[in-house]
């Protein structure tokens, strides 16, 4: 374990690399494509495994003079990494001491937890129609409580997992109005969750991806599924409610709704209002009639 901790970010897979440029955030994908157009595959990392952020990180301490060593010399892009990921991959709440007979030792000096009340639910990531699923990340559903630190320090304590980049965001249901006026959120807890993306050192595949299985295993997969959950059952309703809705598929359907602007069914709907018009004035004028023959 402690030698994966070891691994740094500058030795990446060129695939995790590209996977970490085409996670971060919109405004910055926008910002350095200005300067340095890079294609889905690519990295836009230097050749020293910085990232456009570190590297001006990087000239800006130079610049102030904070990286001056006390014989003048200055770190290289590769020293000033190397460093920056030995604090990156520390576990917090633990501490190097010397013990009598003259071996180092990693002691915790944080309070213990054995049994973590919290929950990280592996789900899929999201894969936009036409592209690979990307094996060099992981999405995870956390508490709300979870912050980037804890989701690092869980996932290397607890699994050995080495990260290298974490996006998270907040999801919140939508406040909706109910049957008495009140104002509530709807979809319960389901809707509202906490998103980690984790960028992976090593590739992970999601098990049992559909799209990974042949048409066999997929067909044989769907058969197991069916009998605890209706899946198609549930389709089929839907399908059916539908068509209840439209009339759609009925033989000679088409569209001959209110909302429709065809030439033909304007001039029907004058017509009938205007046969609606004659027959309420023949009816008054019997009336009429009637009244004064009496």
């Amino acid at each position: 374990m402690n030698a994966l901790l070891k691994r740094g970010y500058s030795t990446l897979p060129e695939a995790a690399a590209a996977a970490r440029t085409a996670s971060t955030p919109r405004a910055v994908r926008l910002r350095r494509s200005k300067k340095a157009p890079t294609t889905a595959a690519e990295s836009d990392a230097h050749p020293s495994g910085l990232t456009p952020t570190e590297f001006a990180r990087y000239q800006r301490a130079l610049a102030k003079g904070e990286l001056l060593r006390r014989d003048g010399t200055e770190p290289t892009e590769g020293e000033w990494l190397a460093k920056l990921n030995s604090r990156r991959s520390r576990l917090r709440g633990t501490r190097e001491v010397v013990t009598p007979s003259g071996e180092r030792e990693t002691q915790v000096v944080a309070e213990k937890v054995y049994l973590p009340n919290i929950i990280f639910r592996l789900v899929p990531n999201f894969t936009p129609p036409g592209k690979p699923y990307n094996p060099y990340e992981a999405t995870f559903r956390i508490p709300r409580s979870v912050t980037k630190t804890d989701v690092r320090s869980y996932l290397a304590a607890v699994y050995g997992v080495q990260t290298t980049y974490i996006r998270t965001d907040s999801y919140i249901a939508p406040l909706r109005r109910v049957w008495n006026r009140a104002w509530k959120r709807t979809g319960g807890g389901f809707r509202t969750y906490k998103r980690a993306v984790v960028g992976l050192v090593e590739p992970f595949y999601f098990p049992m991806m559909h799209e990974d299985m042949s048409k066999a295993d997929r067909e044989a997969r769907e058969r197991s599924l069916e009998p605890l959950y209706r899946f198609q059952m549930t389709k089929d309703m839907v399908k059916s409610q539908f068509l209840l809705l439209t009339r759609k598929g009925s033989p000679g359907w088409t569209w001959r709704g209110d909302l429709t602007t065809r030439r033909g069914t304007i001039l029907e709907k004058i017509a009938e209002q205007r046969a609606l018009r004659e027959q309420f004035i023949q009816v008054t004028k019997q009336r009429m009639q009637e009244t004064r023959e009496r």
